[in-house]
């Protein structure tokens, strides 16, 4: 009974979309359904307007809001979403015309953001792309704000008083631009030790619900949320993989992309996006059963790539294998797996271990009890998997440093 209450109160909203032909407008309103999906709304109807360019008091025009009007008023939609950004004074003159909610692309996602946050830098992040983006619409908004009200565009740091008072927020955005340059300073010192200390770093990319998470909790164990929805996870997490040649490896979890990225939310987490340029490899992750891959991988290809991603080793993660009906096969930079089933998980960690820098060996060593202070340093800068005494020194299995592995050759023992 409590579920179909929820279902119940989610906001029956109209998607509008405008075709300009700068980009696909019906693979991007597919994509504005999940996303209204994601923040809890019920889509009741879809738009497309065509038009050379935005009408500047409309957006979409003046016959075709009017059609809007009587659409909304038909089925009793609550809100409008539209697909493009929209200027104050649009947002304005739609809310006015047709007496609904509007909100945009740009204020879904935020608002999605905002819902998804959990640790403190991530709840910064949004709440500064939430502040920077509502102040440069303040002008022209007028009543549009008030009707807004709460609920979906709303969520975060916005109330009506607080939007309207420029001082404000430009105070609030400073102050949060302080917390996190701090923040960005510690993440910057940890990041520094653990280049210092030797420890190699992975970092886990991707289109947003291509399955990064549940392929981070695949090799982890670390139960990060993983949803069939956009922006499942959010934050970044990191935890340390075992890899079959004896190394661990710091894997993170990144968030995951879309199309048209607001340029907002890039400048908000770009510091958070740029962990991955000091990756040692990257996974990037893709949806092999989405029809549109290939411009998925781009997409997020391009990103990398403006990050200064562009000399880092890659291995493309091809999920859902179990959805595609094609042969597959792995190698060290396409491995194909099913992150939900478990396949393919030890080629790609042999992948893995391919492609990260050879920092470390295992090796068999007979050391002689003469050589007890190298054996101490092998134990202090590498890892120990068996020792045995006999007759001739300290057998052992170790995790041999590169910068050791030459004076360690000469203790390997023929295992033939």
């Amino acid at each position: 009974m409590h579920d179909i209450a929820q279902e119940e109160a989610r906001p029956l909203v109209i998607l509008v979309g405008l075709d300009t032909g700068d980009y696909d407008a019906a693979q991007s309103m597919d994509e504005l359904a999940e996303l209204a999906d994601t923040a809890g709304c019920e889509v009741a109807a879809t738009c497309i307007q065509s038009r050379p360019a935005p009408e500047a008091a409309t957006c979409i025009g003046a016959g075709k809001l009017e059609e809007l009007k009587e659409q909304a008023a038909a089925i009793g939609a609550d809100m409008l979403i539209f697909d493009t950004e929209l200027t104050g004074m649009q947002m304005r003159n739609i809310s006015d015309a047709t007496d609904c909610k509007v909100i945009d692309r740009t204020m879904l996602i935020l608002d999605i953001f905002a819902g998804r946050a959990r640790t403190a830098e991530g709840k910064v992040q949004v709440a500064l792309a939430q502040y920077k983006y509502r102040l440069t619409r303040l002008t022209g908004m007028g009543t549009a704000l008030s009707r807004l009200g709460g609920g979906i565009g709303t969520r975060g740091p916005g109330e009506t008083k607080l939007e309207t008072d420029r001082r404000h927020i430009r105070s609030r955005i400073a102050s949060l631009e302080h917390e996190l340059r701090e923040m960005e300073k510690h993440r910057k010192f940890l990041g520094s030790r653990r280049r210092k200390d030797g420890v190699l770093t992975a970092a886990i990319v991707g289109y947003t619900n291509a399955g990064k998470s549940t392929l981070f909790n695949m090799l982890t164990d670390a139960g990060v949320l993983a949803e069939d929805k956009l922006f499942a996870t959010l934050d970044v997490t990191a935890r340390a993989l075992e890899l079959p040649d004896g190394r661990s490896v710091l894997l993170s979890d990144t968030v995951g992309l879309i199309r048209r990225l607001p340029h907002h939310l890039v400048e908000a987490f770009r510091s958070t996006l740029e962990e991955t340029a000091r990756a040692d490899l990257i996974l990037h992750v893709l949806d092999a059963s989405e029809p549109d891959v290939a411009d998925r991988m781009q997409i997020t290809q391009a990103l990398l790539d403006d990050l200064g991603c562009a000399e880092i080793p890659q291995i493309h993660v091809l999920n859902k294998a179990d959805l595609v009906d094609i042969p597959k096969q792995s190698d060290d930079e396409d491995v194909w797996i099913s992150a939900k089933h478990g396949d393919g998980l030890d080629a790609l960690l042999t992948a893995i271990v391919h492609r990260l820098p050879q920092t470390a060996k295992r090796m068999k060593l007979c050391i002689p009890y003469a050589e007890g202070s190298f054996l101490q340093t092998l134990r202090e800068e590498g890892k120990l998997f068996s020792e045995e005494y006999t007759a001739e020194g300290t057998l052992v299995d170790v995790l041999v440093d590169v910068r050791r592995q030459k004076q360690a050759a000469a203790f390997l023992v023929d295992e033939a």
